[in-house]
């Protein structure tokens, strides 16, 4: 296949070593490619949680998780943990208008120069239910808070689903800012994330939010060619360079 992923998996190793992130987070990362990635990053460590297949009243969905990596040399993992966007987060569910079932997944982290703390929670918002993606991230501000008595500094990505200008984001407005227009004019862009393996079209639909406060260095979205891959996805990945206060 054109986009398969035997045409892709190098350039996305080749684009970890070229960016070198502390943190990342993926969605809809099936474990073999989420298992190839680590051989060729064995600087990285993982936590994920399957979505459960087949639970009664749901329709079976994609063994995919939303995997969290990170450099070892870089961050220590304290704790992680994760939820179900549903009425019922604590076990396999779905509620409002969702189509397919949705989680969060949550660490705390150490990072290991500065003994800085800091909460972070990667997630996938429902595609189509409009209800289910405002309560879903009111839940996700809910758990932030929930986690975080310390007040450590707190950051969300994720394939949100919607653009930045969505009401369901408005729960976010009061602590967090999205780091593409809080990064410096001449160190950010507007490029969409979201691109179908197509040269046009598309739409910007994934995000990085960080605790307001923080200095936002640099934000990027990766639209680069790495070896002979023209897309490394049907998203483009995006990074935030930001300096913890």
């Amino acid at each position: 296949l054109e986009n398969g992923w035997d045409r892709r998996k190098s350039a996305i190793v080749a684009m970890m070593k070229d960016i070198r992130p502390a943190v990342i987070g993926f969605q809809e990362c099936s474990r073999y490619q989420r298992d190839y990635i680590l051989s060729h990053n064995p600087e990285y460590e993982y936590v994920d949680y399957l979505i459960r297949r087949n639970v009664p009243n749901l329709k079976s969905y994609a063994a995919f998780t939303d995997p969290v990596m990170w450099d070892r040399n870089v961050l220590e993992l304290i704790e992680w943990d994760a939820f179900y966007l549903s009425e019922t987060p604590d076990t396999c569910s779905m509620s409002w208008d969702s189509a397919e079932p949705r989680t969060a997944l949550w660490c705390r982290f150490k990072h290991k120069k500065t003994g800085k703390e800091f909460i972070f929670i990667n997630t996938h918002l429902d595609h189509k239910g409009k209800e289910a993606q405002k309560e879903g991230m009111k839940l996700i501000v809910k758990k932030f808070k929930e986690y975080n008595p310390d007040g450590f500094a707190q950051f969300l990505t994720g394939d949100l689903n919607v653009k930045s200008d969505n009401a369901a984001l408005d729960v976010l407005k009061d602590y967090m800012v999205n780091t593409r227009s809080a990064a410096p004019k001449d160190k950010t862009d507007n490029d969409r994330t979201y691109n179908g393996f197509s040269a046009t079209g598309g739409s910007v639909i994934d995000h990085v939010y960080c605790t307001k406060g923080m200095e936002v260095v640099e934000y990027h979205t990766i639209d680069e060619n790495y070896g002979s891959a023209e897309y490394v996805s049907d998203h483009y990945p995006i990074y935030a360079i930001i300096k913890m206060k």
